[in-house]
């Protein structure tokens, strides 16, 4: 199986890599620091066609747009939440998974066909709003809507689209104080991302199978 996965370079998108390379799976994993096959951006669109063009029409079997941002964490709202972090987040975090799927639509269709794979979290959702890190919120949130609408349009085409929250993980993004450890994580994420299919697709669910609220 070749697997692509965003924001390898680090935490859960690292691990993944990692686990899948050791089951076997040809991996293409991409990072902004370099440190993976592709050195991308994905808020730049020409960072974007860089990856379709090293992939040179390669089926992808299972795309994870895991590469993400936090970084209102701790931002108070008098005086917090400048305009620049909502522009930088929403453009990794929704914009990114936009420009990813879209650049690999035909690299999924000629898997016959692939599946894809959304990280969100459990802050996208409605359910959840104590306050707080609201361009975070908001951004999984969008992303959450953009899988559930491209769950809808590439049915006909037979590609399944998932949306997971990955639990609290302890990694440089969530802490270490976090609730479950990294390799917890991806174990629970590669079973998700193996019983997704098109009767499931536009699903969101928590890294340990259970149904998260929208």
């Amino acid at each position: 199986m070749h697997i692509v996965i965003t924001g390898a370079g680090r935490g859960i998108g690292h691990t993944l890599a990692e686990w899948y390379r050791s089951a076997g799976h040809d991996v293409t994993g991409t990072a902004r620091d370099g440190s993976e096959a592709v050195k991308l951006d994905v808020t730049q669109p020409e960072g974007v066609q860089t990856l379709s063009d090293y992939l040179d029409g390669r089926p992808v079997d299972l795309l994870v747009c895991n590469a993400g941002v936090y970084l209102d964490k701790g931002q108070a709202l008098d005086g917090g939440y400048p305009a620049d972090m909502w522009a930088d987040s929403f453009a990794v975090n929704v914009t990114g998974v936009f420009l990813t799927v879209q650049a690999l639509l035909p690299n999924l269709r000629a898997a016959d066909p692939g599946k894809i794979a959304i990280i969100s979290s459990q802050m996208a959702s409605h359910t959840r709003a104590p306050g707080g890190s609201y361009i975070y919120r908001a951004s999984k949130a969008a992303a959450l809507n953009i899988g559930r609408n491209l769950a809808t349009e590439l049915k006909p085409e037979g590609i399944p689209v998932g949306i997971y929250h990955p639990g609290w993980v302890q990694t440089d993004m969530g802490g270490s104080t976090a609730e479950i450890t990294v390799d917890q994580a991806v174990q629970g994420l590669m079973a998700r991302f193996q019983s997704l299919n098109i009767s499931s697709t536009g699903c969101f669910e928590t890294w340990d199978g259970r149904d998260h609220p929208f």
